[in-house]
């Protein structure tokens, strides 16, 4: 068991604490999409370095997931948790102040790590606050505030660049982080991992590979895929990772021990993640320059359109937790990843220059419960497919395949975008979305294909009444 030290260790402190830090995470990835118009008009720059305000988050952030999940095990998930938020906190006040271009995305860049080290200590700090039979409904409701995040951020982006100025999208970052820091110190227990050392080797190979493969899927779409320094960043990239594969399975101590990957729920589960991000975040990024620039909504008029899609998790998840706990998550998440492929393929057939939001409804309701069916099972499959001293470097590994996901995503289906239609007319850009959407559906599919080879939960069976005579020997079952 994790070793539990601090006063005060509240399920429903933790579970109030760790959702509003994720969803502060999570909001950035999409946050600044809406405000590049006016971030522009304010700082200038070309837009390589307005595609650089989204690019460094995800960079980092993607980069650093599972050094600071190892950190957080290494030193305490609550200690490097603060440290996370304090960073992420300050990082978004240095943003909203940025006299130029390049402050703001150094600024983004900070702003990622702090979220890298913050983001998988929520889901550990979480499991380790929560009993085990709660888990199911706390995870529901943690994955809710995180789906909503994710999927509202061009709402949020937009309502407060339209209404007050796009500084805002970052000062409402500062007094969540103010609150949050003597609250976690106060409410949250400390908990270790493993107590090994830190695998500098391993760390520096993950790193170095995801730093490579994420370049160079964010700059693809930009400087197009065989460029010299696109290739490089694939190419590099990959090989980093391979031969971090290779050190990890001979090493005595690894960072991400490759005999996880042994478990099929394990591998499952984090496929599933992958593929579904790749769908999800590249149709979000699509779906919302639709709705304002073909069908000529305001941004905020397209978030509210938009929130039957994305404030379905809000609803739906916490009955989606309820059910993995008592049914098991692997159906759960594998309808969940049915339906929201199921409404984006609805979306595509119909999208068009003049489509009604009568036509587009019953898509976003069909996609909103799919993904909120996602999202609570999942971190409970992730979390429950490893020993409790290992779940940190779990939660780490799963957020950055993730994050990995959203970035390939938009990379490729801006790419599907850009060979198949523009932003010439409304036509042509329904004509480069439509495939693009059928792409992101088709990569939720697999997710759910994915889901289904993860292991059945295995019911206990009801005693039998032993027959007449001597007393046989009991027999012990385990359940997985």
């Amino acid at each position: 068991m994790s070793q539990q030290t601090a006063r005060g260790g509240s399920a429903a402190w933790a579970l109030v604490i760790t959702s509003v830090a994720g969803f502060m995470a999570a909001l950035d990835n999409l946050v600044v999409t809406t405000a590049l118009p006016s971030i522009r008009k304010d700082l200038g720059g070309a837009l390589p370095d307005l595609e650089w305000t989204v690019s460094a988050y995800t960079l980092t952030f993607a980069v650093l997931l599972m050094f600071g999940a190892a950190l957080g095990d290494r030193f305490g998930r609550r200690r490097l948790f603060i440290a996370g938020i304090t960073v992420f906190t300050a990082a978004s006040a240095a943003a909203a102040m940025a006299p130029g271009i390049d402050s703001l995305i150094a600024a983004r860049a900070v702003q990622g790590a702090g979220a890298a080290v913050m983001m998988p200590l929520t889901l550990t700090l979480l499991t380790a606050a929560v009993p085990e039979a709660r888990r199911g409904m706390a995870y529901g409701i943690w994955g809710a505030v995180n789906g909503l995040a994710v999927a509202s951020g061009p709402l949020v982006g937009g309502s407060l660049t339209e209404h007050i100025s796009w500084q805002w999208i970052f000062w409402l970052n500062v007094p969540l982080g103010l609150i949050l820091v003597p609250l976690a110190r106060l409410r949250l227990a400390e908990s270790h991992g493993t107590g090994a050392p830190l695998d500098l080797p391993g760390t520096l190979l993950a790193s170095g590979g995801l730093f490579g493969i994420v370049y160079g899927l964010v700059r693809g779409p930009v400087d197009g895929w065989t460029g010299a320094v696109v290739l490089t960043g694939l190419f590099a990239g990959t090989a980093l990772l391979v031969g971090f594969v290779l050190y990890s399975v001979r090493a005595k101590n690894p960072m991400l021990p490759m005999r996880l990957f042994r478990s099929r729920a394990f591998s499952g589960i984090n496929a599933a993640s992958l593929l579904m991000f790749l769908g999800m975040f590249g149709s979000i990024f699509l779906l919302s320059q639709y709705m304002q620039g073909v069908l000529g909504y305001s941004p905020t008029e397209a978030g509210l359109r938009m929130l039957p899609w994305t404030g379905m998790p809000m609803l739906v998840a916490p009955i989606a937790g309820i059910l993995s706990d008592r049914i098991g998550g692997r159906p759960v998440v594998a309808t969940g990843l049915f339906l929201q492929a199921l409404g984006l393929g609805h979306l595509a057939v119909v999208a068009t220059a003049d489509a009604s939001y009568a036509a587009q409804l019953p898509a976003l309701i069909i996609s909103g419960i799919g993904m909120a069916l996602y999202f609570a099972p999942a971190s409970n499959l992730v979390m429950s497919s490893v020993r409790p001293k290992e779940q940190g470097i779990a939660s780490g590994a799963n957020n950055a395949l993730r994050e990995v996901g959203g970035a390939l995503g938009i990379a490729i289906m801006a790419s599907i975008f850009a060979s198949r239609g523009g932003y010439e007319s409304g036509q042509a850009f329904v004509d480069g979305m439509r495939p693009a959407l059928v792409t992101g559906a088709a990569a939720v599919a697999l997710a759910g294909v994915a889901t289904l080879f993860i292991p059945a939960r295995r019911r206990p069976t009801a005693p039998i009444s032993p027959p007449a005579g001597p007393t046989p020997e009991p027999v012990l079952e385990t359940a997985s």
